[in-house]
């Protein structure tokens, strides 16, 4: 796999359009490729800011946040937040490199993954491209932030391993290996957290993602959540005192 982090001129809130961007900061692009593009871009990009002096951050994280535990829980005084059914602090509100603003993630994250799709696969051509919209976040009993895919398109999430053999012709009952997370990781990893300037990556060279001619449908992104009485995690996240 061979990732390239992508130079753009500094963006600010409400002054180009994302096509603009990809336009101007991707010169070429290649069969079986995936961009991956910072949420911060898209939300400056598609204007969900709000200047730091309207409204408090609390109150902006408790509006935003699908459910949320209070921040006198959190020794760092940190909101922990369930945001499109992912788990992540703050519901994604950011202030750092936006000149003023909070930046909240995209609106509706998917829709704008499908329409870079859309623009990238007729501006260079190609039919097996894929996009993903990454932030970064936290990982339990871990220090440091890695990325996650907040939104894909182009190709298949999860590639199941259930009912394959392992080395020993055990048969597998669970394995799922999350592709737009692992791209993710690996694309924040190069695309930087701080004075890169560098918001876009291409990663190339990857045999392990399955590309799709369409946009993910609805059963196949109610396929990548799960509910929380369901998840590995529920015995923590059942009990924790969540508001709404």
């Amino acid at each position: 796999m061979k990732v390239t982090a992508v130079k753009t001129k500094l963006l600010e809130a409400n002054k180009d359009s994302l096509t603009e961007v990809l336009a101007e900061s991707i010169e070429t692009l290649t069969e079986g490729s995936v961009v991956a593009i910072s949420s911060k871009v898209v939300s400056l990009c598609e204007g969900n800011v709000l200047p730091i002096n309207d409204i408090s951050k609390d109150d902006l994280i408790k509006k935003e946040a699908d459910c949320f535990i209070p921040k006198e829980y959190s020794k760092y005084g940190v909101y922990l937040t369930i945001k499109n059914g992912m788990l992540v602090p703050s519901a994604g509100v950011d202030e750092s490199n936006t000149n003023g603003y909070f930046v909240m993630w995209p609106k509706d994250p998917q829709k704008s993954a499908n329409y870079c799709w859309e623009f990238l696969r007729e501006k260079f051509g190609l039919k097996k491209i894929g996009v993903i919209i990454t932030d970064s976040t936290t990982s339990p009993l871990k220090w440091g932030v890695t990325g996650k895919a907040i939104a894909h398109c182009g190709f298949t999430a999860i590639n199941s391993k259930i009912g394959e053999n392992d080395l020993f012709n055990k048969t597998l009952r669970q394995t799922r290996i999350n592709i737009a997370d692992g791209l993710a990781a690996s694309a924040v990893l190069c695309m930087g957290e701080s004075v890169e300037q560098t918001p876009v990556a291409i990663i190339e060279d990857v045999p392990f993602v399955n590309f799709q001619d369409h946009v993910p449908t609805e059963e196949e992104l109610k396929f990548l959540r799960i509910r929380i009485k369901d998840d590995l995690y529920a015995p923590l996240l059942e009990n924790a005192p969540w508001t709404t």
